[in-house]
């Protein structure tokens, strides 16, 4: 501060700053109108967007419309019929209070609101410019309320650089959209984008219906209520979830007997045969306003303890009814974060909740086995089956069949490595790591490059902890990391192929094409790129909304979960910026190959490393992955004898 002065901000400015803070991008201002149009009373919410919201947001309602004499109040800062003293704030029942909301998207834009009030015969139409109110007009205009909002942020150039693409940004405003058809299901709810509906849920109050609109009817079957009964067995794993810390502090507690039941939790939850690969799916919704908590959402994370596999996420849409005294929703300015007075009783209640429902439907069985080895259940035992039991089971007790004399002199057999590795007739001692995930290209396919060998040659060695394979060179010993080096390795196949002809890519046909939801908010990335999508050995199509129909796949990835793998890469791409100017191609093939590359953790045969470190040997760039990762580290004789003394 020292040699400047203390001024006071003029007006103009001091708006643009506030309008800042409600208004970052087009989704908040759609969010701060459907609200008002929620408030007024509205059955009907209709909202029209062009480019992404930057041309053109409109909102139209059917609610009970403003005043005439009160229209040009309504743009006013503080002006709000939803608060009349201090004490209001400490039970607040609406969406809006503080009256900024139309103030601040009126700073930054040009505002047109034409409104009808229930008991007048006509309506008011009011102009305003980056804050500049023209005179009001009469207009003829059914009951309700039609905001158009047109060049947002014109005169905030700072402001328009970060927005998004186009189909980002609407993504983001069909999102907002979907949030409020799952917390007013009675009400109906329409997305336009370029003149095109996207989304319309039915208005009939079943909740059901709009999860169906949101994630098909395949998803949303697989979602159960948690207003269902639990199950009488289920107590002991129900109190297991609660023992859990919460966030490292003592053990969350239901509300006892004795004291008030003013939690109420409902809504659904995916079964654990449906997940996603992030928490985005989790919708959670405190007295019917949308929020985002870190505690609310690992309470329904935690619910899924034990039942989901590692960096797997349940589909949640979850709503918790409390007192308005006993939660504060002024703590950020576009009330999306909320505090709870009781925030430990609030976790308590949801983890509970989620988890006695899972578990009552999806109940952890004890598994027998009848006269022809299939799996079965204990008499009068219902549920779901968790995936891959079968597998895992046939597999154990295959295993286990084996004669000690079986696993020393095993007869010849045929042995299909992985993905990009070569396969060969092998005889050894059986191994689940020499049994096939997919058909793999033979030896006699091309070499990677015909180039000067970039590394020196290598024997190997063994491996270690399932990680690394340990080999031998002339300079000394060679770790190298079966996961990025394999990654490597099917990256430059995949560009091999592409430079002779993009239509090269070597792809593997669905037998049954696969229906992927990939949420509003992604729709438009996926669309924008599936040209991109195509040129790497998808054959992906839209369907409709927000799902697209899957006919093939790389064959690189024939031996995985073609609707993961598709649900990764797509989450990915909605969270990747480009920041080295790469193709999207060349991303997506970065993608590809390091979902199909051998995992960490996956024992390996003798041959495969031996084919592993052959195909690495003739890389152009061996030593990292398509990311930059290294592939291999090198312990040079010099430091071994220097480790063991011996200099």
């Amino acid at each position: 501060m020292h040699g400047m002065s203390i001024k006071v901000l003029t007006p103009e400015v001091a708006s643009k700053i506030a309008a800042g803070e409600v208004v970052e991008r087009p989704a908040n201002a759609v969010k701060e109108l459907v609200e008002n149009s929620l408030d007024a009373g509205a059955t009907e919410i209709r909202v029209e967007v062009r480019e992404g919201g930057r041309r053109l947001l409109r909102v139209i309602d059917n609610g009970h419309g403003i005043p005439e004499q009160e229209i040009p109040l309504a743009f006013e800062r503080h002006a709000t019929s939803k608060l009349s003293t201090a004490e209001d704030l400490n039970h607040i029942a609406t969406f809006g209070f503080r009256g900024e909301a139309l103030f601040s998207i009126g700073a930054v834009s040009q505002v047109t609101l034409t409104s009808r009030h229930v008991s007048q015969a006509y309506g008011a139409s009011v102009r305003i410019d980056g804050g500049v109110i023209h005179p009001m007009t009469r207009a003829g205009a059914p009951v309700g309320t039609t905001v158009n909002v047109e060049h947002l942020f014109f005169n905030v150039p700072a402001r328009q650089k970060f927005l998004r693409t186009a189909a980002t940004e609407a993504g983001q405003i069909a999102a907002i959209v979907q949030h409020y058809a799952l917390a007013y299901p009675e009400r109906r709810f329409s997305f336009v984008n370029e003149s095109r509906l996207v989304f319309q849920s039915t208005g009939s109050g079943d909740l059901s219906d709009v999860l169906i609109m949101i994630y098909g009817r395949e998803n949303a079957q697989q979602m159960v209520s948690l207003t269902r009964a639990p199950r009488d067995n289920s107590a002991g794993l129900d109190n297991l979830a609660l023992d859990v810390d919460f966030q490292g502090g003592a053990p969350a507690r239901a509300p006892g007997k004795d004291e008030p039941q003013a939690v109420s939790v409902t809504g659904y939850a995916s079964l654990p045969s449906l997940t996603r690969a992030n928490r985005s799916a989790i919708d959670l919704f405190v007295n019917r306003r949308y929020v985002e908590d870190r505690s609310l959402t690992h309470a329904v994370v935690q619910a899924y303890h034990t039942l989901l596999p590692v960096g797997r996420y349940p589909i949640a849409v979850i709503f918790v009814e409390i007192d308005p005294s006993l939660v504060d929703v002024n703590v950020h300015p576009q009330k999306t974060q909320v505090r709870f007075v009781e925030e430990r009783r609030i976790f308590a209640a949801v983890q509970k909740a989620v988890r006695r429902t899972i578990i009552s439907v999806a109940p952890i069985p004890d598994l027998g086995v009848d006269e022809a080895g299939r799996l079965v259940r204990p008499e009068g035992e219902t549920g779901v089956l968790p995936p891959g039991w079968a597998t895992r089971h046939d597999t154990i007790l295959g295993a286990g069949a084996q004669s000690h004399f079986d696993m020393i002199a095993p007869p010849p057999r045929s042995t299909h490595l992985l993905p990009g590795i070569v396969q060969e007739t092998v005889q050894g001692p059986p191994s689940d790591a020499a049994k096939p995930a997919v058909p793999a290209p033979s030896r006699q396919s091309a070499p990677l490059t015909n180039a000067t060998p970039k590394l020196p040659p290598l024997r190997v060695v063994g491996q270690v902890g399932a990680m690394y394979v340990v080999a031998e060179g002339p300079e000394g010993l060679f770790l190298i990391d079966q996961h990025a080096a394999h990654e490597r390795i099917l990256y430059e196949q995949f560009m091999l192929q592409r430079a002779g002809s993009k239509a090269a890519v070597a792809r593997q046909h669905l037998l049954d094409p696969l229906t992927l939801h990939v949420g509003a908010m992604l729709t438009g990335q996926v669309a924008a790129h599936l040209e991109a999508l195509q040129h790497v050995g998808f054959e992906i199509e839209p369907f409709g909304g927000d799902a697209f129909l899957v006919r093939g796949v790389p064959a690189v990835l024939a031996g995985e979960d073609p609707q993961r793998v598709l649900e990764e890469i797509v989450v990915t791409l909605g969270e990747r910026r480009n920041l080295v100017g790469e193709g999207m191609e060349v991303q997506l093939v970065k993608m590809v190959c390091k979902r199909a590359a051998i995992k960490a953790g996956q024992l390996l045969s003798d041959i495969e490393m031996q084919e592993l470190v052959r195909q690495l040997e003739e890389c152009q760039s061996p030593r990292t992955c398509p990311h930059g990762r290294p592939t291999m580290i090198q312990l040079s004789a010099n430091e071994l004898e220097k480790a063991f003394g011996r200099l």
